[in-house]
């Protein structure tokens, strides 16, 4: 329900006139090779589909042709036009477009994109020059140093792909670097009407920053000196410098339209990448209405690693996104670097935030007047907010405005105050952001604090308005600060477990880094990325899951120069059994929000380990077989799953391999509904094949979750040679437990399997829940 809602919502507010107020865009599979020869091209056959159920005076527009992870078009219909053409025999499904945002905390609807500077082991490497990674994002500013060409090889054979040039996109903006770039708009265009180029580029230019941030994350070069304002100095390059980049531009400023990211699927498997990076995502709807879900099965059933980033929606629980069992599924953690802002009160106390800031600043040792938005008159939520128009210049002017964290973007809360007359900003977290802080490029002197810092400024504002001394502050920046402790903390931002769609199949998967990251940046886009905003610099901060997922995307690319005979599904079992879990302390990793210590279902298997994956001793291998099971047992129809794996099911099988988490992923997780009963148990059944040394042998180490007893069988695993598979089963045995109806219990442990070299980890989660 919640996704038609989603869907038609926003798609009603943009409907251009009442005679088309009842198209949308949909997405239509078509069976494969079902068309008659009469026709010349699958297109002019689906433009005869279309005209047979669409009234005379419709215009007949196939928006995108799909032939590489999807059979079929897209186009705009009324929902009646939809009705008939389901009804035709040659077509399998329709599907309704849904409107995705990109996934960087830094606009309102939490698009993030994030980058590191770990991994150096695998940087000074050569892995990675042959092969490619696609990033589908907002596009590329091809001028920025980290896309040089300086001393790459000639571009890989097996390359088919494109540079579409346009006038502000020439020949030359690609190079050994930037292999390809392409743009999709039809679908944006078909909902909203003509782009406006005069506030976006009509190429694979980009004019948002995210694309071209996420990219250089995956894979930029080696650039020094690389900063922002003057913060976070030092070297700046991505995770696999020597792969080549191929841009694919499917987001635009009312968001990414799913006709268009299938029609960058598409193109991107046609023109032969190894990587797909997506850092955009939206609702969590079955895996045969999930677009991105579609085309990442056709990306995986290529050989291709497609990595996708969980989402912003957290600290709260059910929140991740982009959550098919194909697609790795990327959180986002703190690294050990940060922007110290402290806000020094009148009252003596200090109380520390983050902030980047290097403009015309507040004098030193000045202190200036304090106020809180809400208490400035007129609508005081509004206000509390500084959302546009709503504070009285008269109320801010020459002071500092303390601001809540919600509804706008950070960045713009700065513009508001700063546009009201206000000299400096401290922006507070709501209770439900808790005490996780996020550091932005504002357009004023600013400091973000934690909800119970909020708290404290506000008790003082009020006291201080009853005596006669008035609160004052200032905010003394102290740069960047290194080797912070602990880290890496969970983003309090990056979305939680459990899965929303399918709970037996954990996720996140990993998380890695995403708060705080340095990368390149476009001209024409300020780095606060409010509109007012004329500053230029080659490289910004940014924080979100967008900026977590290029990480693992330019991991996967070097683990597959390295090992180029593992499948995806094998790449991604790599980085999960060699994922750490401890902290910089040797503790478990917190959770920013709460300051308490995370679970798997913060983490998924934990943060990525660059070396370690490289020799990960065993893989959970997955087949295209393995996933028609996994669809067949979550009782999807033939025509659901042929929708996503173009084929006909054969669901004999699938009984054969039990249950829905038999699915040979590198996590377990098991869930108990309490009818009632006192004891309940469950099993699974994984494969695991050698990667590692030809003779070894792998015992077990049980870490059974409180309350439950698991068994595996057999506890120890001979190996004698590289490439052999053996299977083990696990039995989880759990008593039921007091809950209140509708809630649940979840407990957490691990499964290792060891031969003295390598430590293979997976997590073990079992959830209890009392139905209503």
């Amino acid at each position: 329900m919640g996704f038609f809602l989603f869907f038609f919502l926003s798609l009603f507010s943009l409907a251009s006139s009442a005679s088309r107020e009842d198209q949308k865009t949909f997405i239509v599979r078509v069976q494969n090779d079902a068309k008659p020869s009469i026709f010349t091209t699958h297109k002019h056959w689906y433009e005869s589909s279309l005209s047979s159920v669409l009234s005379p005076s419709t215009p007949n527009q196939v928006l995108h042709v799909y032939d590489s992870v999807f059979h079929g078009f897209s186009a705009k219909l009324s929902h009646t036009e939809a009705l008939k053409l389901q009804m035709l025999p040659h077509i399998i499904a329709v599907i309704p477009e849904q409107v995705r945002h990109l996934q960087t905390t830094r606009s309102p609807h939490f698009l993030g994109l994030k980058t590191t500077d770990s991994a150096g082991l695998l940087k000074e490497s050569d892995f990675g020059s042959d092969l490619v990674i696609g990033v589908i994002d907002t596009g590329i500013w091809p001028e920025r140093q980290s896309f040089n060409d300086r001393d790459l090889g000639p571009i890989p054979s097996k390359w088919k792909g494109e540079c579409v040039t346009t006038k502000d996109f020439s020949s030359n903006s690609c190079n050994k670097k930037l292999i390809g770039a392409r743009y999709f708009c039809n679908g944006y265009e078909a909902t909203n009407g003509k782009m406006n180029e005069t506030s976006e580029f009509r190429s694979p230019r980009d004019s948002d920053g995210h694309g071209t941030h996420t990219t250089s994350i995956a894979a930029g070069r080696y650039v020094f000196p690389a900063s922002t304002l003057g913060y976070a100095k030092g070297v700046a390059a991505g995770m696999a410098p020597k792969a080549r980049l191929a841009a694919y531009k499917v987001c635009w400023n009312a968001g990414c339209y799913d006709s268009d990211i299938l029609a960058a699927f598409d193109s991107a498997v046609a023109d032969g990448v190894d990587v797909i990076s997506l850092s955009v995502g939206g609702v969590v709807v079955p895996y045969y209405l999930d677009a991105i879900a579609i085309g990442a099965f056709g990306a995986a059933d290529k050989g291709i690693f497609v990595s996708a980033s969980a989402g912003n929606g957290g600290p709260g629980g059910l929140t991740v996104t982009n959550v098919a069992p194909w697609v790795a599924t990327i959180g986002a953690g703190t690294i050990d670097r940060d922007f110290p802002a402290d806000v020094k009160l009148g009252n003596g106390k200090v109380v520390s935030g983050v902030g980047v800031y290097n403009g015309p600043g507040l004098s030193p040792g000045r202190m200036y007047p304090l106020v809180y938005a809400g208490t400035g008159g007129g609508d005081g939520y509004s206000s509390s907010l500084c959302l546009e128009g709503s504070l009285d210049p008269d109320f801010v002017k020459g002071k500092i405005v303390l601001c809540d964290r919600g509804i706008n973007s950070r960045a713009a809360k700065g513009e508001v105050v700063k546009k009201a007359g206000g000299i400096g900003m401290i922006l507070a977290n709501g209770v439900f952001d808790g005490e996780g802080l996020v550091a932005d490029c504002h357009v004023l002197p600013a400091a973000a604090i934690g909800a119970s810092n909020g708290d404290e400024i506000r008790r003082y504002i009020d006291s201080a308005s009853k005596s006669k001394s008035p609160a004052t502050a200032t905010i003394v920046f102290k740069g960047t600060r290194l080797g912070v402790r602990p880290a890496p903390v969970v983003a309090s931002f990056s979305a939680r477990g459990p899965n929303p769609e399918t709970p037996e199949i954990l996720k996140p998967d990993l998380i890695a880094p995403g708060l705080n990251i340095l990368a390149a940046w476009p001209d024409k886009v300020g780095p606060s990325g409010v509109p007012s905003d004329k500053r230029t610099t080659e490289f910004n901060i940014l924080s979100g899951t967008s900026m977590a997922c290029p990480h693992v995307s330019g991991l996967a690319a070097l683990l597959k120069a390295a090992h180029p005979e593992w499948s995806p599904a094998a790449i991604k079992s790599a980085l999960m059994t060699t994922a750490y879990t401890v902290d910089n302390r040797g503790e478990t990793m917190l959770d920013e929000s709460s300051g308490n210590t995370s679970t798997v279902l913060d983490f998924g298997s934990g943060h990525v380990h660059p070396t370690k994956a490289m020799d990960p001793g065993l893989v959970y291998d997955i087949t295209l077989m393995d996933y028609v099971d996994f669809l067949c047992n979550s009782n999807y129809t033939n025509n659901n799953i042929q929708v996503i794996t173009r084929r006909n099911a054969d669901c004999s099988g699938a009984k054969r391999a039990g249950h829905i988490g038999n699915l040979n992923y590198p996590s377990f997780s098991a869930v108990f509904q309490q009818y009632g009963k006192h004891k309940m148990s469950t099993h699974f059944i994984r494969q695991v094949t050698n990667v590692g040394d030809p003779n070894s042998v792998y015992k077990v180490t049980i870490r059974p979750p409180s309350g439950t007893v698991v068994t595996v069988e057999p506890e120890q695993l001979v190996f004698r040679r590289v490439g052999q598979k053996l299977n083990f089963l696990v039995r989880v045995q759990a008593m039921a437990v007091k809950l209140s109806p509708g809630s649940t219990s979840m407990k957490s442990g691990s499964i290792v399997w060891s031969d003295g070299k390598h430590n293979v980890t997976s997590p073990l989660i079992v959830t209890m829940q009392q139905p209503l």
